[in-house]
């Protein structure tokens, strides 16, 4: 079995990363529990929003699992899972907002978000092929100079994970700026919907720490190979 001492450095990583989700999901099963006061479920949160927008070519759409909600701009569709779309609780509102924030990122033009979809095909490149070139060059000596060349394809994965910063903060400021001026929730409940959503946005944080430290891995490793 192949053991560096880089693998090390991850480990850090991974327990942030594993922090970053527990923290998510007990914050979001804190304020699931919590209705709102206007009792609104998420689908209808997302419907309200988009309508006082005047946003009416993107449809409001169920889909199964836990926390698998998205805002898909090709199928021009905010899709909720099982836990937002029929809650009305705090929790489920800040997270129908949330993905209102892309809708409203889209129409709007926001650079970062179209940078970020048209990086998706290098990512999926760099994510699947990046750490088998890498590992090809490792074990097989004359393949060692496909290692640079994964470490490159890696390297598109970490300015996703940059890129996605922005985009997923300037989502929830925007959705906390809807639901309070729009008066979704009302007073208290709206810190409790910004804990929802920073405790999320955190997630991504932790991610790209752990791909930054991913990718050092590799470049410290294709440096000991020159040794």
């Amino acid at each position: 079995m192949f053991f560096h001492w880089t693998y090390l450095l991850l480990i850090p990583g991974m327990i942030l990363v594993f922090w970053a989700q527990q923290r998510v999901q007990s914050t979001y099963r804190k304020y699931s529990e919590i209705p709102s006061k206007m009792g609104l479920t998420g689908a209808q949160v997302a419907k309200t929003i988009l309508d006082r927008m005047g946003i009416y070519d993107v449809s409001v759409e169920h889909i199964p699992g836990e926390l698998t909600d998205h805002y898909d701009p090709s199928a021009k569709a905010v899709r909720l899972s099982d836990v937002v779309y029929n809650s009305n609780s705090l929790a489920a509102a800040a997270v129908a907002a949330h993905e209102c924030g892309h809708v409203l990122q889209d129409v709007k033009g926001y650079k970062p978000m179209n940078v970020r979809a048209a990086l998706v095909p290098a990512v999926n490149l760099g994510a699947n092929f990046g750490p088998i070139l890498i590992m090809a060059g490792l074990f097989i000596s004359a393949f060692k100079f496909l290692i640079p060349f994964g470490i490159a394809l890696f390297a598109a994965v970490i300015i996703f994970h940059i890129v996605t910063l922005p985009v997923e903060f300037d989502a929830s400021n925007r959705a906390l700026r809807l639901i309070d001026e729009l008066g979704i929730l009302q007073g208290e409940e709206n810190q409790g919907a910004r804990k929802v959503l920073n405790a999320a946005a955190f997630t991504y944080v932790a991610t790209a720490l752990y791909a930054l430290l991913q990718l050092l891995q590799y470049v410290l490793i294709a440096l000991g190979q020159r040794d």
